[in-house]
């Protein structure tokens, strides 16, 4: 699953952020391993892409190779304008993925705050440098992306931490999705995380006892060679997932800069 692909020029507060999630059939994970190996120099030439992953996934409760979806891929994409995301949904990339998915799940974001850097980038620039769009209101939903590189020398003593804040995690008061997120199964960890709103990601983060011991000893273990937190106002959402749309209740007039592509097969 090393799909990363790094770039990311100057960028001082990204417009726009969007997170794709494909699920294609097993028979097919073939034709996704290729499609990943041959996405990943082709994005480095899309206009107005100025940082992208291409990412394997698995569950959020988790780690390793045994919590893998070999099924499900995602792409975080940051635009530098909603133009240039309308004009890639009539990608050959688009067109390749919407061949093979059965579903696609998209989700529009504004970056609230970035700290930390992936692939030695800040993708997300400075988000405290322009003004949210409605994004502090109360009861907007939230969009979290957490990503490390655990220092080798630290993998087992994190494995040994991480179990009860997953198990925390899946109980979450305020959880609307989650997924584990990373370019390889080993080493890189990530996840992608959808909230009812800010206060119920904050109950987790500082209320939640083996949360609040993990990040206690972050800075004192150093588990991590790398490591992201960054938060999202959710603009929208398109698609299925598991055969709905875990936003679609919530939004219901979803504003987005441009419709996915689904063909189902």
């Amino acid at each position: 699953m090393r799909t990363a692909v790094p770039m990311n020029p100057a960028n001082p507060a990204a417009l726009l952020v969007t997170v794709d999630f494909w699920r294609v059939p097993r028979r097919r994970i073939g034709h996704a391993l290729a499609r990943v190996a041959a996405d990943r120099s082709a994005l480095r030439h899309v206009p107005g892409l100025t940082f992208v992953k291409l990412l394997g996934t698995g569950s959020a409760s988790s780690l390793g190779l045994r919590g893998a979806d070999p099924c499900q891929w995602a792409m975080v994409a940051v635009w530098e304008t909603p133009s240039a995301a309308r004009s890639f949904e009539r990608s050959a990339q688009v067109r390749a993925w919407s061949v093979l998915a059965e579903e696609r799940w998209r989700i529009d974001l504004h970056p609230l705050s970035s700290r930390g850097r992936w692939s030695r980038q800040e993708p997300f620039g400075d988000p405290t440098a322009t003004a949210a769009p409605t994004a502090t209101a109360t009861g907007t939903k939230v969009a979290v992306i957490t990503r490390a590189r655990v220092a080798p020398r630290h993998t087992l003593t994190f494995r040994r931490a991480v179990p009860p804040v997953v198990a925390d995690l899946a109980q979450a008061e305020g959880l609307l999705f989650a997924a584990g997120i990373g370019e390889a199964p080993i080493g890189l960890k990530g996840t992608f995380s959808l909230w009812q709103d800010a206060a119920s990601l904050r109950r987790f983060a500082y209320g939640r006892p083996a949360h609040s011991e993990v990040v206690r000893r972050t800075p004192e273990v150093g588990w991590y060679s790398e490591e992201l937190f960054a938060r999202f106002a959710v603009l929208g959402s398109r698609g299925t997932l598991g055969g709905r749309d875990p936003l679609l209740a919530l939004l219901p007039d979803p504003t987005l800069a441009g419709p996915p592509t689904l063909t189902t097969r």
